[in-house]
């Protein structure tokens, strides 16, 4: 989950305006692909040692420490080897770890394995019964390209704090838990489509429905196309993702993992959807991703297509999600930083900060 809780307008952005991206890294020809176990590697010799030393140690110098809160997993990649790997005490390797938000990133590669296999087109409108019930509901016009983006208008408050008005815990655990995609899709529209910017949980339940019904399948068929199509070829056996009463997985927030496999889908984004000899999500899938939406001045962080931008410097995407659950990505320096724990609402930017200290110290 994203903890930005106020819709923003968003503002004119021309494509002129944005910065060419970052080439992605390819893999090193020495260097094995992980679909069966990591490859392992020393840290670079311009890393800066003392001070990842003092970073990790600050991090796990108690179980719940006052500026981090709990951190439970760390793990760096670099050129496509595991160079450093640190568990909290009662967790490991083989634990799995929620991923709250880190999700939206997953359904963001499940609609790009339907875009490859042609069943769907994010810029058409996007398939949702319940803005075709009313003739001439201005909410039929919201494509999937705007969903992605969480530029699609609807009313939706993204709150975490009880007590307050919240329609994401509305959603996740109150009456919208059992058709989590007909409570976002039921929401009115606040803003023209593509015209304002708000981070919503909701839209991604919408989008998780969208490719389902693409498939022309129920919880079920749709779990073992996660398993079959995304999971499997990248070697990814932990998984656990959630999913409602009626069916929908539950895109926005659930899907468990080990920190060994969440760095594994990492990967996939790192190397520009390709794994091994196959290129599994289009050739411009990941490069969607990581262009800026357009927002305004104020804002948590920069956002692309269901992914969060330079968290870690100029250039980075990352997966990110509710209590500090991150998946962070530096192409310059072909880095995965995927990082795990329970932190509170208030020290989240903390946890942005020590991050971005843990990339710097590879530079």
């Amino acid at each position: 989950m994203s903890f930005d809780k106020a819709e923003r307008p968003a503002q004119p952005h021309p494509m002129t305006e944005i910065a060419p991206l970052p080439a992605l890294p390819s893999q090193p020809a020495a260097t094995p692909w992980p679909t069966q176990q990591w490859p392992e590697g020393d840290l670079p010799s311009q890393a800066d040692r003392p001070a990842l030393e003092a970073l990790v140690a600050a991090a796990f110098a108690a179980p719940d420490t006052e500026r981090l809160g709990e951190t439970h997993a760390l793990l760096v990649v670099q050129g496509g080897r595991i160079v450093l790997e640190r568990y909290g005490e009662g967790f490991g390797p083989d634990a799995t770890y929620p991923s709250w938000s880190k999700a939206k990133s997953i359904t963001h590669a499940l609609v790009g394995l339907l875009v490859a296999e042609g069943r769907i087109d994010i810029h058409a409108p996007a398939d949702v019964p319940e803005w075709r019930e009313t003739p001439n509901d201005p909410r039929a016009a919201i494509t999937l390209d705007q969903l992605l983006r969480m530029s699609s208008g609807l009313s939706f408050v993204e709150d975490y704090v009880p007590g307050h008005v919240s329609d994401v815990i509305e959603m996740l655990f109150g009456s919208g838990k059992a058709d989590v995609a007909h409570y976002a899709a039921s929401r009115p529209l606040a803003h023209p489509p593509g015209t304002f910017w708000s981070y919503a949980s909701g839209t991604t339940n919408i989008v998780a429905r969208c490719a389902a019904q693409a498939l022309g399948v129920d919880g079920a068929g749709f779990a073992a196309f996660m398993r079959q199509r995304l999971f499997e070829p990248l070697g990814m056996t932990s998984p656990v993702p959630k999913f409602d009463a009626a069916g929908t997985f539950i895109g926005s927030s659930f899907c468990f993992a080990t920190a060994r496999d969440f760095a594994r889908f990492g990967l996939l984004y790192l190397r520009g959807g390709r794994w091994e000899d196959r290129q599994l999500l289009p050739a411009h899938w990941v490069d969607y991703a990581r262009t800026p939406t357009p927002q305004p001045a104020v804002r948590e962080g920069d956002y692309g297509a269901h992914w969060w931008l330079n968290l870690a410097g100029p250039g980075s995407f990352s997966a990110n999600g509710y209590e500090g659950q991150y998946t962070v990505l530096v192409p310059d320096l072909d880095l995965i930083v995927v990082r795990h724990g329970k932190t509170p609402l208030e020290k989240k930017d903390h946890v942005k900060a020590w991050i971005a200290q843990v990339v710097d110290a590879f530079r």
